[in-house]
């Protein structure tokens, strides 16, 4: 008898986060922050998956995944109008840019980045709904425990001599500060004229009060999956990461700042959690 294979899975994190997104168009006001519902068809949850805990109580926190995503989206059609035409994803999870904007997409190349079984699930999911994998979009699997992404990328025909737009979110508050600081110095290799966006996240006692225990619940969950929270920096300490790492011009987009953008005039007083950072970096 042949060993049965284990089906490859996604990481938790990022269905949790795709949920969210989908969550947004089915339960809060129009007009909706972003659209995005395909990674809910990829996902194919059970039918009660709107009463699962993390979706039930975390409308802020959803809040804030929205804007960032809108955030993120709004950069990539900024910067590809103005010529930029290599995109990296660095922790892509079940991204849907390539498949919600092919307008945009479709001009650019697009180097999605995470760890192998996710980009395998979603690989597989995207030709079983007929989505496919345009000659744009590559996928970079990374053990980031053991394999350099920054090799893995090249050695999938990125171009590190022309200017790229690289976005990482919800990675770093699971990475060590010496991690950050190495992947920070990393992608100062790029060419001049790149554009850099990370998030960050604040300390607790840094976030606004009522976001605290619901912060406190993740951070326990967190370390009780094997995937501990173990990163926080306040603003002057992510523009000091920047600095370092070689920087030149950079600076942090607040919750403040997001609410400004995208949650102005909302009917259903929709507003983001406090404690997401953006750095925002060129080359």
């Amino acid at each position: 008898m042949e060993p049965q294979q284990t089906m490859v899975q996604p990481d938790n994190t990022a269905v949790r986060t795709a949920l969210w997104r989908a969550l947004h168009v089915e339960a809060d006001a129009a007009p909706h922050i972003i659209k995005d519902e395909i990674g809910l068809k990829l996902i194919a949850p059970p039918n009660d998956w709107k009463e699962r805990p993390d979706m039930k109580y975390t409308t802020r926190i959803r809040a804030s995944i929205v804007a960032r995503a809108r955030f993120v989206e709004d950069l990539i059609v900024e910067q590809s109008k103005r010529g930029i035409s290599q995109y990296v994803i660095l922790g892509a999870g079940l991204d849907t840019f390539a498949q919600r904007r092919k307008d945009i997409a479709s001009t650019l190349q697009i180097y999605e980045i995470d760890q192998p079984d996710t980009l395998t699930w979603k690989q597989q999911r995207l030709v079983e709904l007929g989505f496919g994998i345009p000659d744009y979009l590559h996928f970079v699997p990374v053990n980031f425990e053991t394999t350099s992404w920054w090799t893995a990328l090249i050695n999938k025909g990125f171009n590190p001599n022309i200017p790229t737009v690289l976005v990482s979110t919800g990675v770093t508050l699971y990475l060590t500060k010496a991690a950050i600081v190495e992947t920070l110095t990393t992608i100062k290799q790029m060419s001049i004229g790149s554009v850099l966006a990370v998030t960050f996240y604040l300390p607790i006692e840094s976030i606004d009060e009522e976001d605290r225990p619901l912060m406190e619940m993740s951070i326990k969950g967190a370390k009780a999956s094997g995937t501990p929270m173990i990163s926080f920096f306040k603003p002057d300490e992510i523009m000091s990461l920047a600095s370092d790492a070689g920087f030149k011009e950079a600076k942090t987009i607040s919750t403040k700042d997001m609410e400004q953008l995208y949650f102005a005039d909302r009917r259903d007083k929709l507003l983001p959690a406090s404690g997401e950072v953006f750095l925002m970096a060129t080359i």
